[in-house]
């Protein structure tokens, strides 16, 4: 019977999704594209900006051209760079302060998923200011007009430039969950790939698999448009063709452009057809551990997959065939298991594990029971988990 309740709900919130107000960003791209932000930003009518990043993007200088920008523009702007990785109601909360103390008009989240997920939850506080961040976790709980947000991505997984959600973490309870409303999608996102030039080998790879699994996760749910499987494939087709290149060899700038429109794509994907139990069981390592969350979902992707077997075998056999792996005459279940091959393959190329270390299991039922409610009945997956299901997992990932 749960299972009749999850898809009968899956199934109405597929037919909503047809009159909810989805929007796809304006696009700044290519190389030096950053520099046509402050402009873009003076058109809107705005002349005070809160710029929300984090210490080490601060640190590196990647915001100075910003910075110049803003100045020639005449553009005010405060800078809050104390954003964590899994960003806490505690750093929205010190921000929102400072948005308000400069009467800034708009947001400019610069950097990874972590900076966009915080600047998101301010522009959520911004729009509800009676709400608490807690009060809105969950479906559309925003719904009102938010500030301005200009989203300014440094790596090229995460697809926050794009997406509908914020993902945060209560410090006092080790909690991760989303805060999802179409009113938390940015406005403008700039695509400039010389910002991830200097990104770190490791960071390419697991924001990279983030990415991957953003595209494959909405590709074999359930409630695909046809623009999400095109948009699906188009990512994950580029991240085969790009993010070995763009780990191996830093400067290749038009890697480094794909993979970023490959995250894109992704996101544009998922944000409609949404994500599955790798991301619920990701988040909830994220909130226990810190870990991060596209090391997580790299790691945690071929174990949920080989559990879907045959429920997810039509589409991962197609998403071999995408890629050219296999023969002409192989089986639906061989081109499956040749695609999951694929996915440990890449992994492996680029040094990431195929278990996790320091889940400890006295915490296990816990996130078990956290990643069963994230997931169901709101994720559309080939095949739902029981509890007991998705304890198996996190002995299969853990380490030891």
């Amino acid at each position: 019977m749960f299972e009749v309740f999850c898809r009968i709900y899956q199934f109405i919130m597929k037919i909503s999704a047809n009159f909810m107000p989805f929007r796809v960003p304006e696009l700044l791209e290519g190389e030096n594209s950053l520099k046509k932000l402050p402009g873009t930003i003076k058109e809107k009518g705005i002349s005070n900006v809160l710029i929300v990043t984090g210490s080490h993007i601060s640190s590196m200088g990647l915001i100075n051209n910003l910075l110049e920008g803003l100045n020639e523009k005449n553009i005010k702007y405060a800078i809050y760079n104390k954003t964590t990785p899994n960003p806490t109601i505690d750093n929205i909360e010190e921000a929102l302060l400072v948005y308000k103390q400069n009467k800034c008009e708009g947001i400019v989240a610069f950097g990874g998923g972590s900076p966009m997920d915080c600047a998101k939850g301010i522009a959520a506080r911004v729009a509800r200011p009676n709400k608490t961040i807690p009060q809105m976790k969950g479906l559309l709980k925003v719904h009102k007009r938010i500030p301005f947000l200009f989203a300014v991505p440094t790596t090229a997984g995460t697809g926050s430039e794009t997406t509908v959600a914020a993902v945060v973490r209560d410090s006092t309870t080790n909690e991760k969950y989303s805060i999802t409303d179409m009113s938390l999608i940015p406005h403008v996102a700039v695509l400039d790939p010389a910002l991830t030039l200097n990104l770190r080998p490791h960071i390419t790879a697991s924001t990279g698999m983030d990415a991957l699994c953003h595209a494959v996760e909405a590709y074999i749910g359930r409630s695909n448009t046809k623009d999400t499987y095109a948009y699906a494939r188009k990512a994950i087709k580029l991240i085969f063709d790009n993010l070995y290149e763009a780990y191996s060899n830093g400067s290749n700038i038009e890697a480094r452009a794909k993979m970023q429109k490959a995250s894109f794509y992704a996101g544009l994907a998922f944000t409609r057809a949404y994500v599955g139990y790798v991301h619920a069981i990701a988040h909830t390592l994220g909130g226990f551990y810190s870990m991060p969350h596209g090391l997580a979902n790299a790691v945690i992707m071929p174990y949920v997959f080989e559990f879907y077997g045959n429920n997810a075998g039509k589409a991962l056999a197609e998403l071999a065939d995408l890629i050219e792996i296999g023969e002409i005459n192989d089986s639906q279940e061989e081109k499956t298991g040749k695609f999951i091959d694929a996915i440990k393959n890449l992994n492996k190329s680029m040094d990431i594990p195929d278990k996790i270390s320091g889940i400890k299991e006295e915490d296990i039922p816990t996130m078990a029971q956290r990643a069963f409610k994230e997931a169901n009945p709101l994720y559309p997956v080939p095949r739902i988990m029981t509890k007991e299901d998705i304890i198996s997992i996190y002995y299969k990932i853990k380490e030891g």
